[in-house]
């Protein structure tokens, strides 16, 4: 259960950095910094520093809790990165995306 609520929290504070239109008066651009603006516009990118960033406060919540050891430092970083591209790629606005099935029906008829 600690996984699913990690994984629930760090596709959410990504997806609020990287999509959210409240964030787009702060969100620098992706020239910002030398091309480090690319950051907050890329769920995969940001989502390590999301995973990694929940791990650092996990002593402040009782939904997950790990051991402060570096090898669980880039492990939540990782699986934080994984998990919110894969989700941020499946859902959308609306919904479940299903661009890519409906392009493949449209051509086979």
């Amino acid at each position: 259960m600690e996984l699913l609520w990690f994984a629930l929290a760090c596709y959410g504070l990504t997806y609020l950095i990287v999509y959210a239109s409240i964030f787009n008066r702060f969100r620098p651009s992706k020239e910002w910094l030398w091309g480090f603006g690319k950051l907050f516009h890329c769920p995969l990118c940001f989502g390590f520093h999301a995973g990694w960033f929940l791990f650092a406060i996990n002593d402040c919540t009782e939904l997950f809790t790990f051991d402060y050891t570096v090898a669980n430092f880039f492990i939540c970083g990782w699986a934080g990165a994984g998990i919110s591209y894969i989700l941020s790629m499946i859902v959308g606005d609306e919904g479940i995306r299903l661009e890519k099935s409906i392009k493949e029906v449209d051509n086979a008829t």
